[in-house]
């Protein structure tokens, strides 16, 4: 069995056009997102996907493996998934789908992901979550916050504050989802043939096209933060971050 870290990477967002190849401590934002991914030693091989000439020329010229996606795939998942067919991978293998703006990503939460699958064989989607009591992340709509069952598995995800605390007197845990998933193969394949969902639609939430469908998510809760760059104001407070401060 392979685990193989994918990172779909499009040049046209419609919130940071253009930021995977923004610098980050002057590297290439796509290039500390791999370079991050590289140092987890369970990988297999860390390959990005992209449908943008620019960010494959980038890729290439920093000696990293990249495939070429096509423009219509819906989400980061969907061309994860034609990315390991292009791979050749096998229906048992793990493909680890990791958000090209993430380069604070710690390599050690990859390992806490892929655990549950690699011990439990009926598990075929995972992702990641981490504790928060920052007002910052709670109240953002662009850090997505999830709730789960007494197991572990989702129960939604949501970019409003969840769950929600009506008298303000209960005790209860934040946890922020990390955007990062471990899938089967054979699994990731289903879910891009899925039909989308209503509530992926609204909230704009891959993962919930999943639920919607009736597939469980396992969550599993990491110690190690992770800071997304969802628009160009996120540069500089990522630039202000210990772990990029380090960098430079």
């Amino acid at each position: 069995m392979k685990i193989v870290a994918i990172i779909p990477c499009r040049y046209g967002s419609k919130r940071f056009e253009g930021k995977a190849l923004t610098p980050i401590a002057g590297k290439p934002m796509v290039q500390r997102v791999y370079e991050r991914a590289k140092q987890a030693g369970l990988l297999d091989d860390v390959v990005v996907a992209t449908d943008d000439e620019r960010i494959f020329r980038c890729v290439e010229g920093f000696g990293g493996l990249v495939v070429m996606t096509a423009a219509t795939n819906r989400c980061g998942s969907d061309r994860a998934a034609e990315a390991a067919g292009k791979l050749g991978l096998k229906d048992e293998d793990i493909v680890i789908n990791i958000q090209g703006d993430q380069p604070s990503l710690d390599p050690r939460c990859l390992s806490e992901l892929v655990t549950p699958l690699i011990e439990d064989a009926s598990l075929v989607m995972g992702t990641l979550a981490y504790r928060t009591d920052d007002p910052a992340d709670i109240n953002d709509p662009n850090c997505v916050k999830c709730v789960l069952d007494k197991d572990g598995f989702a129960l939604y995800f949501s970019r409003a504050p969840i769950p929600f605390d009506r008298d303000g007197s209960q005790p209860h845990d934040v946890f922020k989802h990390l955007g990062i998933y471990a899938y089967r193969k054979h699994f990731l394949d289903r879910f891009a043939s899925l039909a989308q969902g209503k509530l992926e639609a609204v909230e704009k939430l891959e993962q919930l096209r999943a639920m919607e469908h009736g597939y469980r998510i396992k969550v599993v809760e990491t110690r190690y933060d992770s800071k997304g760059v969802d628009t160009a104001s996120d540069i500089e407070k990522l630039e202000n971050d210990d772990f990029v401060k380090s960098l430079q």
